[in-house]
């Protein structure tokens, strides 16, 4: 049995190859999205005007409140009605990226908002602008409270990135259950893409502990 499942392995190896790497394309490109967003919608929950706050608050409550799977049929089929021809790929992304931003915007608030209030205050004292007080004092004491948690988000979003199956996007599962539907051994290539994707998630946290211990301070 292993002889045969090693056979169709190597037979399929660049269909997986190819799954593996679109699976990674997707994930990367919604994490950077989403952080990037997530950065902006945690300083509007944190800095804007009160109206402001009203609306994105209302968006990442109405986001985190949906299933992700919703959120990618909707931005594929809802794109489509309003003649936005994203494809599968594009959707899929934008998906992912809406949800990983309303969850990094609540990280960075929480920790922009955990940084106590002298601090923003003696850098006004020395004259520094909002953006030099934010990149300079605020900015790097933050992202040392968000790693764990942005860890933990990027690593859901390699999970999440398996129901863009749904609406065509070749990723590593929806290769898995073609190779299947060939072979019909499930188990081995179930589970050798579980194994894939603790790998990608594995590799997100070691270069998650890694910018720990480079931003970390002197003992």
């Amino acid at each position: 049995m292993s002889h045969t499942f090693l056979e169709q392995l190597w037979i399929a190896r660049y269909v997986i190859m190819n799954g593996l790497a679109m699976t990674v394309s997707i994930s990367l490109l919604a994490i950077l999205a989403g952080s990037v967003l997530g950065v902006f919608v945690g300083l509007a929950l944190v800095y804007g005007g009160t109206v402001l706050r009203l609306v994105v608050r209302a968006y990442t409550d109405v986001i985190r409140g949906t299933p992700v799977l919703v959120l990618v049929l909707a931005s594929y089929y809802v794109s489509a009605a309003a003649g936005v021809d994203l494809g599968p790929f594009s959707a899929g992304v934008l998906a992912l990226a809406i949800f990983c931003s309303s969850h990094v915007g609540e990280i960075v608030r929480g920790a922009l908002q955990a940084i106590p209030k002298g601090q923003t205050e003696a850098a006004k004292a020395i004259g520094l602008t909002f953006t030099q007080t934010f990149t300079s004092v605020l900015w790097p004491q933050a992202m040392r409270q968000c790693l764990p948690s942005w860890v933990n988000t990027a690593a859901e979003m390699v999970k999440a990135s398996t129901l863009l199956s749904v609406i065509g996007v070749a990723e590593l599962l929806l290769r898995t259950q073609e190779i299947i539907s060939r072979n019909f051994m499930s188990l081995q290539f179930y589970f050798l893409a579980g194994a894939l994707y603790f790998i990608v998630n594995y590799g997100i946290e070691q270069f998650g502990k890694y910018v720990e211990r480079k931003t970390a301070l002197p003992s």
